[in-house]
């Protein structure tokens, strides 16, 4: 099996062919709309039998894939408003991405981004049970939404700002879900274009993208049938509580990097 697809992959051995499947299945989930730790999780895993570069190059045409799977699945599900005050500021994190790429260390983005997600998680624990959603703003979706793009473009990390704003908006898990996907989808769309221009593609990277195919959209579609049947009572904890192992991951793989563990 592996000779019919290493000599034209990255699938060149068993570790590599699992690793990959693995980290594809995780992120799957996630974009199906199961919360942002599985995705989290995706690269690192990769990163174990690849370099860091050519992980985040190989993920982002699976997460374009993934996209167009999500969108089906969730069609007729999202908030526009929050579509509207959010994805201006993810274009402005976007380029901001690009120009910093060149020199952005990975390792202190996904320090920030972890640091971020659980000083979110512990205001949300320490809060009043019965506090009342938050209403859209402007400002902090334009904020949110920029820091989404930025992290999203230099570590595909962009889950953890979207939730600190999404999540207190408190909208039915289905809403949520679909809002998520559109905002990622074009978020990944727009990345394909800077990251081209970057030299990030390859005949391997794109050919070993393909082979991956069917895994994605199998895994997606699953993450989409859990949340579907998750009652919202039970979907928000659980949502917080990945959020907080992917910040906890982020901060201890971003630590490692800067420290040269």
């Amino acid at each position: 099996m592996f000779g019919a697809v290493s000599g034209a992959t990255l699938l060149a051995d068993p570790a590599t062919f699992s690793a990959v499947v693995v980290a594809v299945v995780l992120v799957g989930l996630s974009k199906g709309g199961l919360g942002g730790a599985f995705a989290m999780m995706g690269v690192p895993i990769m990163v174990l039998v690849m370099p860091p570069l050519q992980a985040l190059a190989l993920m982002l045409p699976v997460l374009l894939m993934m996209d167009a799977v999500s969108l089906w699945a969730w069609r007729g599900w999202y908030d526009r408003a929050t579509l509207l005050v959010m994805l201006p500021g993810a274009l402005l994190g976007i380029a901001l991405g690009a120009l910093a790429a060149a020199f952005t260390s990975d390792a202190a983005v996904r320090v920030l981004v972890g640091m971020v997600a659980l000083g979110f998680v512990v205001r949300m624990a320490l809060a009043r049970r019965d506090a009342p959603a938050k209403g859209q703003s402007g400002w902090r979706g334009g904020f949110w939404g920029a820091v989404a793009g930025f992290t999203s473009f230099v570590a595909h990390a962009g889950r953890p700002p979207f939730d600190v704003y999404a999540l207190p908006l408190r909208f039915d898990p289905r809403v949520l879900a679909g809002t998520s996907v559109i905002f990622f989808a074009v978020v990944n769309a727009v990345k394909l274009l800077p990251y081209a221009i970057l030299g990030q593609f390859d005949r391997e990277i794109l050919l070993t993208a393909g082979v991956m195919l069917p895994v994605a959209v199998l895994a997606t579609l699953m993450g989409a049938w859990i949340v579907r049947r998750m009652r919202a009572e039970v979907f928000y904890p659980v949502m917080y509580a990945m959020l907080a192992l992917v910040g906890l991951r982020l901060v201890w793989d971003g630590a490692r990097g800067l420290l040269g563990g």
